[in-house]
């Protein structure tokens, strides 16, 4: 059976010196390979390609058959690694909470151990009659994240 770790290897080799970064490599049963890229930029087609390219010349089908998909990590999937929170610093993310609740803010900072989101929320403020719009800063360590995704706005 083919190794994930010997796949991530030679994605990774071949990735030296690009801003691109393996997010993810799943090896099915039946050799389906999945490999899942993003970059500090973006992730055009023409490099999935070439990495595609360079796995499957580094690997023997005469010795073992197999199935290579190299992707991009979309915008819809759950954020994996810090180098992917930083990227997205300064704009929308939906993070759901294991407690069960869900929250729509922006993304400020990311450390191994916490991010911090900023949003507005409806609030009384002392001396109104009215509730306000106020800013809330708010650190959430990532025990208590069950997934962070990009949030698209479409207003």
């Amino acid at each position: 059976m083919i190794d994930a770790v010997r796949i991530r290897e030679i994605a990774e080799a071949q990735m030296d010196g690009t801003d691109l970064f393996v997010v993810d490599v799943r090896v099915a049963p039946g050799n389906g390979i999945e490999v899942v890229v993003d970059s500090d930029t973006q992730v055009g087609i023409d490099r999935c390609v070439a990495l595609s390219r360079a796995i499957e010349a580094s690997l023997d089908r005469e010795q073992e058959d197999f199935e290579l998909t190299v992707t991009s990590a979309g915008i819809g999937q759950p954020l994996r690694m810090l180098r992917q929170y930083r990227k997205l610093i300064g704009r929308e993310v939906e993070v759901v909470l294991k407690e069960g609740g869900k929250l729509v803010a922006t993304l400020t900072d990311a450390t191994g151990e916490a991010i911090t989101v900023e949003y507005q929320e409806k609030a009384v403020v002392e001396g109104k009659k009215r509730k306000e719009l106020v800013t809330r800063r708010r650190e959430l360590p990532l025990a208590e994240v069950k997934s962070t995704c990009e949030h698209l706005s479409f207003k």
